[in-house]
């Protein structure tokens, strides 16, 4: 067995972290957390959501006939899908009239899906739904209507996406429709009589 030749390494020296590692900052946050406030009693203040006024435990008492209903842009496509007329469909699951309401956002997710989904635009441009015009930057409908129904609580949201179903059921009091067995239903809704179960 011969001897293991070992060659010198010339100009080694130490690794250093330098000053603007992303470790140290990390380090640098967690001393400057961020100070709680505290009363004379030496309490800590907590910042709640103030609840809405309309809400009754979790009923919804500014919601009435006539209804403003959200409409997604999903939920007018499955509509023609289902050869379901929209304004028809909604006053047989609530037995009142309906006001279907169209933000600007879902007009423009309707424009943007081209000339696949005209016949959808066309029934969205219908003079009996109610524009409401949006404030806010950007076009994603989703975001918009659940902005809109936690700072109004009277209106319903008509939809089929589920990611949107399951944001809007955190928010409390607000109803869902939705399309099942080719008939419009209604979840969290007390008062509609026609929603088949």
């Amino acid at each position: 067995m011969g001897k293991e030749k070992r060659t010198r390494k010339f100009a080694l020296a130490k690794r250093m972290m330098s000053s603007q590692d992303p470790r140290l900052a990390r380090n640098k946050e967690k001393k400057e957390a961020p100070k709680k406030e505290v009363t004379v009693d030496g309490a800590e203040v907590r910042h709640l959501e103030r609840s809405s006024a309309a809400l009754y435990f979790t009923y919804n008492t500014q919601l009435g006939p006539p209804y403003h209903v959200l409409v997604d842009t999903n939920f007018i496509n499955f509509s023609i899908q289902n050869k379901l007329d929209l304004e028809k469909a909604m006053m047989d699951c609530l037995f009142a009239k309906c006001i279907p309401c169209i933000t600007d956002c879902v007009m423009a997710e309707l424009e943007k899906l081209g000339e696949k989904y005209r016949v959808a635009l066309r029934i969205a441009k219908d003079p009996r739904f109610q524009r409401l015009t949006c404030l806010h930057k950007g076009t994603y409908a989703d975001d918009c209507l659940v902005d809109r129904i936690t700072q109004h609580k009277c209106y319903i949201v008509a939809t089929c996406d589920r990611d949107l179903k399951r944001r809007i059921r955190k928010v409390p009091g607000v109803p869902i429709m939705y399309i099942s067995q080719r008939k419009y239903t209604i979840e969290r809704m007390p008062d509609a009589f026609g929603a088949p179960r």
